[in-house]
């Protein structure tokens, strides 16, 4: 028998980065702040971004094929919290954030680390999240510094 509360303990020490994952379809673009993310083969550079299957970011994705992830710098959780409201609520996440769009036309966050830009190439639709599993196409670097971790924020999104 599962045991709920060590599920929801022990899913919660799994250590997450936190990105800004810009996203766009035809003209229109979104991001949203995304934590389940990992780097999943060399060659070719694959990356593994779980998203929320009732988004309108999920839907985006689904329509374009592509999304960016932008690094967050630790000491930027008031960025990270702006992208974790839901578009529908708030509307155009981006009019106060300075962004360019790369290779792909997502948004990518100018004041972050770096970016990547991804190609899906791969996807599971299993439970409530989507795993998408994409290329590497571009990348870039902004600045060095040290990535903001879910953890420090004192959030939770897991278990």
């Amino acid at each position: 028998m599962l045991d709920e509360q060590a599920k929801k303990t022990m899913l919660r020490k799994i250590p997450h980065g936190l990105y800004i994952c810009g996203v766009k379809d035809g003209e229109e673009m979104n991001g949203f702040t995304a934590s389940w993310v990992m780097q999943a083969s060399f060659q070719p550079p694959l990356i593994v971004n779980c998203v929320k299957q009732d988004s309108i970011s999920h839907q985006m994705i689904e329509k374009s094929g592509v999304f960016a992830l932008s690094f967050l710098e630790d000491g930027q959780k008031e960025m990270a919290q702006k992208f974790f409201k839901p578009m529908r609520r708030v509307g155009n996440k981006f009019e106060d954030v300075e962004f360019y769009t790369g290779e792909t036309g997502c948004p990518i966050i100018s004041d972050s680390l770096g970016y990547v830009e991804c190609q899906i190439v791969g996807k599971v639709d299993k439970g409530d999240h989507t795993v998408y599993v994409g290329e590497v196409i571009a990348s870039g670097i902004h600045r060095e510094g040290k990535q903001l971790l879910l953890e420090t924020t004192g959030w939770n999104y897991g278990g």
